[in-house]
């Protein structure tokens, strides 16, 4: 069978929109929390209850998304004209979210629920074809490896971006700031990467090309509900939304963990080291997925990850270098647990269109968002909550029953769902073989064959 191969400069292409997605919206959960409760004025409260708010209404927009996109048809394909003019409303609103004005309690809350609900939104627009887009681009279950890995791949480079950026910005600014640094290196941070969302979205709208309507199942029907119907993905959506939600609880928690448990100012360094361990690894990892299937990789990587967690619970406080380490050995793997289950979402999607005739990434991608963004969602409101009943204060020394409590949700809860994830994972029934047959499927029915029986059925 002849290779669906897709070129390097489109894999590039496809893969620029990531890196700036990822620069804007991972200090969202690692640095805002503590920014808007410690700096701008909120309690850890409000800020969680007005996040939850925003992630439910993003996840309400996301299958709406999906179908709409599903349903679309230009000349410049179902995909590119959202990515492209979406763009322009997610630059405003991360302008916003990042600098916000010298409020009092209530105008900040009203600022912040504004401006993080126009940013979900315009984050919507983009992000939701986006990645329906690249599932479409190869069939071939190696060549989606390297595509949706490469994808990925791009997040995690964002992701160090994010990381990098404020600590070169504090750097640069050292003291002149005084009280106002963080307001000052965030704003700072917004100017130097909203320009990045407007070029990389208008790069991939211009060179990446949809397949035509007759290489794709034309006409999609039906609505965002009907792809609960797929066992596979049913098997593979719940195992990694409880994953999710073990794996936001530390990603909102960690400023704090970092900060009053360790009594470290390192908080950049230590994730630095994590995202650049995992980009590193993450070669390594897709080759391993090619060699034993993806669902296996995965297993090993979730195992590797908590593995290496765990023993934080042990740490005795102040134990900075100890952290370090134990960070750095979960970062190898770290990639892998966000890389590999794009490309398992991939195969299923094809499995849907063997059985019901129509292609429907941007539902499936809708659908996956949704809880995606809900686990982050629920993972951020429980951390904080969490906190606020605790008796947390900000900027202060807290008691042990704080700490106590900021160490249980941190390391102990997502330790037990990475393990419930793994347990639900191993159910996961489409490998290379079951994949290659899927397509032959396919091929048989376009060709107006008869199907052949099931690859997937008992």
């Amino acid at each position: 069978m002849q290779r669906d191969r897709v070129r390097t400069a489109v894999k590039a292409a496809y893969s620029l929109p990531a890196i700036a997605l990822a620069v804007v919206g991972v200090p969202i959960f690692f640095y805002l929390p503590a920014f808007y409760t410690d700096v701008v004025g909120l309690s850890p409260l409000v800020f969680g209850v007005i996040f939850l708010a925003s992630r439910v209404f993003d996840g309400i927009a996301d299958p709406i998304m999906g179908t709409l996109s599903d349903r679309t048809r230009t000349r410049w394909g179902r995909r590119r004209p959202f990515i492209l003019l979406g763009a322009l409303p997610l630059a405003g609103a991360v302008l916003m979210v990042y600098t916000p004005p010298e409020f009092g309690p209530v105008g900040s809350a009203i600022w912040f629920g504004v401006s993080i609900f126009a940013l979900y939104l315009g984050w919507t627009l983009v992000i939701v074809p986006y990645e329906a887009l690249g599932p479409e681009l190869s069939y071939d279950y190696e060549e989606r490896l390297s595509v949706l890995g490469l994808r990925e791949g791009a997040y995690i480079v964002g992701t160090i971006l994010a990381v990098g950026t404020p600590l070169l910005i504090d750097h640069l600014l050292g003291d002149a700031g005084g009280p106002g640094n963080e307001r000052r290196k965030y704003m700072w941070f917004a100017i130097a990467y909203t320009p990045l969302i407007l070029l990389s979205c208008a790069i991939c709208a211009r060179v990446v090309e949809e397949r035509a309507p007759a290489e794709s199942t034309a006409i999609t029907a039906g609505t965002a509900r009907q792809v609960f119907k797929n066992r596979p993905f049913r098997v593979l959506l719940i195992s990694f939304v409880v994953a999710a939600l073990g794996n936001n609880l530390p990603a909102v928690l960690l400023p704090y963990y970092v900060t009053y448990y360790l009594g470290s100012d390192r908080i950049h360094e230590i994730l630095l080291t994590y995202f650049v361990l995992a980009v590193i690894c993450v070669p390594a990892w897709l080759w391993l997925g090619r060699r034993v299937g993806k669902k296996a990789a995965w297993l090993c990587a979730m195992a590797l990850n908590t593995l290496a967690f765990f023993p934080i619970w042990f740490l005795p406080r102040g134990a900075e270098t100890a952290y370090w380490a134990l960070v750095a050995i979960s970062g190898t793997a770290g990639g892998a647990v966000v890389v590999l289950p794009p490309t398992m979402l991939a195969d299923v999607i094809d499995y849907d269109e063997l059985r019901f005739g129509m292609r429907r990434e941007g539902q499936y991608v809708g659908v996956w968002f949704v809880v995606r963004k809900l686990a982050a969602a629920v993972g951020a409101g429980v951390g904080l909550i969490s906190l606020e009943l605790a008796g947390y204060k900000a900027n202060v020394e807290q008691p042990p029953h704080v700490l106590t409590t900021l160490c249980a949700f941190y390391v102990l809860v997502p330790v037990v769902f990475n393990l419930v994830s793994m347990a639900l994972a191993v159910r996961f029934p489409i490998g290379r073989a079951e994949y290659n047959a899927i397509r032959e499927g396919i091929a048989a029915r376009a060709r107006g064959e008869p199907l052949p029986r099931d690859p997937l059925a008992p």
